[in-house]
């Protein structure tokens, strides 16, 4: 049995354990007066989904910019990892950006760099963002899989997916939309996103 054998069953054993250990907690949550069937459903659908997509969104967040004498979110920063240690080749995997009314589909650019001492949303990296693409600006890489081949292989791996929204997607406060994470293999990873009031130019989205 070669590597990718030994991994692949790796994976599915961490998967069942993830589900068990998810189950375990979402019926101690039951047991409390203060939770929910609704509660017990959410929080094991989003453990499964996570798990079943190999990849995690540790953190989201955007930044504020007057545009047009409005402030909106231009800017959005994803923090992602591999769940597993899996090859999650950067080049196969598809964000796409859903508020309702129009959808917008960004592919890596073939651009990365360490974030280094740059403030997040000051980087040079932002520059060469084009329509629909997006880029990676890395916290950990030990092996440099991610500078030298696009993939993320270690489960140590950790970057910030950075992209620019086109400006019939930016949002101003108390706007929604969703991002989808679509990677070759798993199942696609969505998450739910709210602008709140621009009091900082800089917010967290989740």
């Amino acid at each position: 049995m070669d590597n990718r054998g030994v991994t692949t069953i790796a994976a599915v054993f961490l998967l069942i354990s993830g589900i068990v250990v998810a189950a375990t907690a979402t019926s101690v949550l039951l047991s409390s007066n203060e939770s929910s069937e609704a509660d017990y459903e959410q929080l094991l659908d989003d453990a499964v989904d996570e798990i079943a997509t190999y990849i995690q969104v540790k953190d989201v967040v955007g930044k504020y910019y007057e545009i047009d004498g409005k402030l909106k979110i231009q800017k959005i920063a994803l923090l992602v990892k591999p769940m597993f240690s899996l090859d999650i080749n950067l080049s196969e995997l598809v964000i796409k950006i859903n508020n309702g009314e129009q959808i917008a589909l960004h592919y890596f650019d073939g651009e990365s760099d360490h974030v280094g001492s740059h403030p997040l949303f000051e980087h040079p990296l932002w520059n060469y963002l084009e329509n629909n693409s997006y880029s990676v600006l890395i916290l950990t890489d030990k092996d440099s899989s991610v500078v030298e081949y696009g993939t993320m292989n270690k489960n140590t791996d950790m970057v910030y997916i950075i992209l620019q929204l086109p400006q019939y997607l930016s949002l101003r406060n108390g706007d929604e939309m969703s991002i989808t994470l679509i990677t070759s293999h798993g199942i696609a990873r969505t998450i739910f996103i709210e602008a709140p009031l621009p009091i900082k130019k800089v917010v967290n989205l989740t």
